[in-house]
């Protein structure tokens, strides 16, 4: 009967210990790489392509190197002139401007709403079902948000002739869009259980809207909504610019006749506005919501 010498068993351990250390130190010692090398390639190629467009940019706006050195000692001199401001200009002109400009986006707002609730349900996939009419709806939308204020006001400028109409119909073509996206966003979250149940009953579609949609959507469509105004007030007090009415008419007549303390004014005047209505719509906000 022969015996297996100890030092065998030992030895064949540490053999395979070793093994493992190699194994262990082998995958221990490769270096760890947050992005391969196309990635790497892909990416400076994508800060490239930024640069030279940067590049690009600056070149084809014609940028005057006179110009662009004078520009504080311009900014400062146009800071002298438009101080102090002439107080007196307010009343009634300035006054009268400003009142016109609040018309102006909250009827703007008003009519938005009626316009963009109607193309927000075709475009709500879980109200419409069909698909032509979705992509129609998509596209009034689209088209709505990518035509700017001013060149909604410069189009019913020519329909209307200059006034406010034509900027409070701006306003509203211009929210549409707007609007009528985020109700739509909103009516595609809703919960499908109430309109499902009320559909079971028998409910007719009006019903369905009213019941069962409608107090899911409400806290987004009051948000919307005031929103949208806050927006609409800062957008109306250029418009003028464009004869659309409103408190730019009288800043653009001040402007051409370099009436500066009248245009310090006038400024005045808006940003305590914006500042106010801010301050109320959040407040609007809190209480509803």
């Amino acid at each position: 009967m022969s015996t297996q010498p100890i030092d065998g068993g030992r030895s064949g351990d540490a053999a395979s210990t070793g093994g493992v250390n190699r194994v262990g130190s082998t995958s221990l010692a490769r270096e760890w790489q947050r992005f391969t090398p196309g990635q790497r390639i892909g990416r400076w190629l994508v800060w490239l392509g930024m640069v030279a467009a940067c590049v690009w940019a600056i070149r084809s706006i014609d940028i005057i190197p006179e110009f662009l050195a004078d520009a504080p000692e311009q900014m400062a001199d146009l800071l002298v002139r438009m101080w102090p401001p002439n107080l007196a200009h307010y009343y009634p002109t300035v006054h009268g401007a400003l009142v016109e400009t609040i018309h102006i986006a909250t009827l703007g707002t008003l009519m938005s709403l009626g316009l963009a609730l109607p193309v927000a349900l075709l475009a709500a996939r879980n109200v419409c079902r069909s698909r032509v009419l979705n992509t129609l709806a998509q596209l009034i939308l689209v088209s709505s948000r990518t035509v700017n204020s001013l060149v909604w006001a410069l189009i019913f400028v020519a329909v209307f002739g200059p006034g406010p109409a034509a900027g409070t119909f701006a306003i509203a073509f211009r929210s549409i869009g707007f609007v009528g996206k985020l109700l739509a966003e909103a009516m595609e979250e809703a919960a499908p259980g109430p309109l499902e149940a009320l559909r079971a009953t028998g409910a007719p579609w009006g019903s369905v809207m009213l019941k069962g949609l409608w107090p899911q959507v409400q806290p987004a469509f009051w948000g919307v909504a005031l929103f949208r105004w806050d927006i609409n007030l800062r957008e109306s007090a250029v418009l003028g610019l464009v004869g659309a009415g409103g408190i730019g008419v009288v800043l653009d007549d001040a402007i051409n006749f370099f009436h500066w303390d009248r245009v310090a004014t006038i400024l005045l005047a808006i940003l305590v506005v914006v500042l106010l209505a801010e301050v109320v719509v959040t407040r609007i906000r809190t209480k509803l919501l």
